[in-house]
């Protein structure tokens, strides 16, 4: 049998209970002809680069499959008929990826720099080090105060 990677792209509307029943629904079709899912990961709601169908935003989904290709024809006619699933594609690969997929790494890594961000040591201006800002100059004092001073 051959490897299969099948991301589709679903629309923003729907909850993530019907994002999960969509890739429930494909699984089931792969397995009805003989062939096996070997990994599901749901990439969330992302951003798309263009609104597609009045879309601007897209859950995704990525479905790793060992089957026949006879499957992957009827996994292609049926999502091609689904009004929820705005793109998707299928691409054969010599092997599957171990663990986690390359955006779920990204994802992984994202949240590592959020959270250096959050909380931290930051000045009354919202600067780390609470020193003066560096787009703009430092203002002399005013002169009235120059005056008392002396």
């Amino acid at each position: 049998m051959a490897l299969y990677e099948h991301v589709f792209l679903a629309r923003q509307d729907l909850a993530q209970a019907q994002v999960d029943a969509l890739a429930e629904a494909a699984t089931k079709i792969v397995t009805d002809h003989q062939g096996k899912v070997v990994k599901t990961e749901t990439w969330g709601l992302r951003s798309l680069a263009y609104r597609i169908a009045k879309n601007r935003k897209a859950h995704y989904v990525m479905l790793e499959i060992d089957a026949p290709a006879g499957v992957v024809a009827e996994l292609e006619r049926q999502t091609q008929i689904n009004e929820d699933v705005i793109r998707f594609m299928t691409v054969k690969v010599d092997e599957l990826e171990e663990g986690p997929s390359a955006m779920m790494r990204k994802q992984e890594r994202d949240r590592e720099r959020r959270g250096d961000r959050e909380g931290g040591d930051r000045g009354p201006r919202g600067d780390r080090d609470g020193g003066p800002r560096g787009d703009r100059p430092e203002r002399a004092p005013r002169r009235d105060a120059q005056e008392e001073a002396a």
